[in-house]
């Protein structure tokens, strides 16, 4: 953290720390509900509070219980496993056409480069409930409904757009000049790309797949409407949980998605730094 200017008065300086204080009252505000959840994962018992013995800290209090039941109830594995097989076969598909897209739209001789774009990331500005509608109507007629082709190709449509715009945002500040040079030594299109090209445009391309893949590990309302019994993702299974069978296996779990969305979060920001240092800017 960077000092405070040494022109700045004593108003500045409470104005400074004060921001701080506020901003820091804020984060905590938003993220107390999540922090909750951790410790009651460990209650012995099967209640969503704070039993007398937690808040003593007695150690027979708190107990592996609920997660150990995730290993042993047959639907919450098979809830894990899809969501990994959902989400990684949409996180390439949505990677794949993402970057294709991008590269596309960033030439300037791309004709309707804004009506296109929007179409592409209208995904993310329609209303979720509606998007689910129109998916289920039309899958529903092609006989995709409660498939998992259908469930993938889905997901894909709602992670595409945060490739794409992760991905043009990279191309933003690509040197064209050096695939030019490249062309001008004589290396074949399709070596340039992948020699160059891909390289520099990386670090965008991983920050884009991981938004689309927990994009696709988070859906719920998409996987009410296409998914089927067999078809159940971790949000499924948690919604079916809290509307059937109450259980603080659901908190176990949650608390497992919290630090796994921590540590893709922490990728990201690195990955972040690191496309900053290949550009010449400075991280702050």
């Amino acid at each position: 953290m960077a000092a405070l200017p040494p022109y700045v008065g004593p108003m500045g300086r409470s104005w400074h720390y004060g921001f701080r204080v506020l901003c820091a009252m804020i984060f905590l505000f938003l993220i107390a509900p999540i922090l909750v959840i951790v410790p009651l994962s460990f209650n012995a018992e099967p209640y969503f509070t704070f039993t007398k013995a937690m808040l003593s800290l007695d150690p027979d209090a708190f107990s592996l219980r609920w997660y150990q039941d995730i290993n042993n109830n047959p639907q919450w594995s098979l809830a894990i496993k899809n969501s990994f097989i959902v989400g990684t076969s949409s996180t390439l598909l949505a990677t794949t056409l993402g970057t294709l897209a991008a590269l596309g739209l960033s030439r300037p001789e791309m004709p309707y480069r804004t009506a296109i774009m929007s179409i592409l990331i209208s995904p993310m500005i329609v209303p979720l409930i509606i998007t689910a509608a129109g998916m289920y109507f039309f899958y529903s007629n092609i006989g995709l409904a409660q498939t998992y082709p259908g469930l993938i190709l889905a997901h894909t449509a709602l992670g595409t757009p945060f490739v794409v715009i992760t991905v043009t945002a990279t191309l933003v500040g690509f040197d064209r000049s050096l695939t030019r040079a490249a062309a001008n030594l004589g290396s074949a299109p399709t070596r340039t790309f992948f020699k160059i090209t891909v390289p520099l445009i990386l670090p965008g391309v991983i920050s884009g797949a991981l938004f689309a893949f927990i994009t696709s590990f988070d859906e719920v309302v998409v996987v009410l409407f296409l998914a089927g019994f067999e078809q159940r993702t971790v949000p499924r299974q948690m919604w079916a949980g809290i509307r059937e069978q109450i259980s603080p296996t659901i908190l176990a779990v949650a608390t497992l998605l919290i630090t796994f969305s921590v540590v893709l979060m922490t990728i990201l920001e690195l990955l972040r730094r690191r496309n900053e240092r290949m550009r010449g800017i400075r991280a702050t």
